[in-house]
């Protein structure tokens, strides 16, 4: 990497935690952190007492490393997309391009910032997962080394897809209709229930998406051996996670760089100042 490269990722990085201390400044940024986690701790908390299939081992254990494994997919896609959209309408990202090297420095940012939100992110809900439910067995090297793989190789399968989708939306208010096909997505992805249990073609679209491949991921990581039962073809399935998640990964990382230098190369003061002008009709 060139000295100017370096000088740029160093000062991204720098934005980066700088972005990420200011995630814990106002009410309402902690609010938005905290809240839905205690939402999906609490729906959890109520499927204790079901169990998963003739296991007899509890739905809800289950189910927290499948949220985990869903929320790593969330903060690399949607976190992302949703600032992308936001900091193109203020103008950070015609900032970014004036700079040399800027839009490499920008991205630094976002990974740093994105990971260190990830990363709170799963300590809010396995740091009160782990006393409030039985079964977990994250009680060797090798179950957190799993789940160190797994986070990693999941936002970097889920940050360019981010990257991607945040391109197409030059109104942040707008991006919120992307949640709909994610939580679809969701729905497809045995999140809540085993994906087995699901009709064939469920099963087939939920395989295709890294959602799923996140949660199997988490449950091989945080479940006993003897879950891997319930799971489609009895087993964890390490290989096929790596496989999936890693293709997903080169598609993104070959991908959204040109999608970001195009959208890059169309931002200009003049198409923020429409964007703004646009947004201040809606207003009126």
């Amino acid at each position: 990497m060139t000295a100017p490269l370096v000088a740029a990722a160093r000062s991204g990085a720098r934005r980066g935690v700088f972005e990420f201390q200011q995630s814990f400044i106002t009410a309402t940024d902690i609010f938005a952190l905290i809240f839905p986690n205690v939402i999906l701790l609490t729906v959890m908390i109520f499927m204790r007492g079901s169990t998963v299939g003739t296991t007899g081992f509890s739905l809800g254990t289950m189910s927290l490393s499948s949220v985990i494994g869903m929320s790593v997919a969330f903060n690399g896609m949607m976190t992302v997309m949703q600032h992308l959209a936001v900091e193109r309408e203020d103008g950070t990202l015609l900032r970014a391009k004036a700079i040399p090297n800027g839009m490499f420095g920008y991205l630094v940012g976002k990974i740093v910032l994105i990971a260190g939100l990830t990363v709170v992110t799963l300590a809010m809900i396995l740091v009160p997962g782990l006393v409030l439910f039985d079964g977990i067995a994250l009680n060797t090297a090798g179950a957190w080394l799993t789940l160190a793989w797994v986070l990693v190789l999941g936002l970097v399968a889920t940050m360019p897809i981010g990257a991607i989708l945040g391109s197409m939306f030059e109104n942040p208010r707008t991006s919120g209709l992307m949640m709909l096909p994610v939580m679809g997505l969701v729905a497809v992805s045995g999140i809540f229930t085993p994906l087995s249990e699901a009709p064939q073609w469920m099963q087939l679209v939920g395989q295709v998406f890294p959602i799923y491949w996140l949660g199997l991921g988490m449950r091989s990581a945080m479940l006993p051996d003897g879950l891997a039962v319930v799971e489609i073809g009895g087993s964890w399935r390490h290989w096929e996670t790596v496989g999936v998640l890693g293709l997903w990964a080169v598609i993104g990382l070959v991908l959204a760089p040109a999608v970001l230098r195009r959208m890059a190369r169309r931002e200009s003061g003049a198409a923020m100042a429409e964007r703004r002008e646009k947004a201040l009709q809606r207003v009126n």
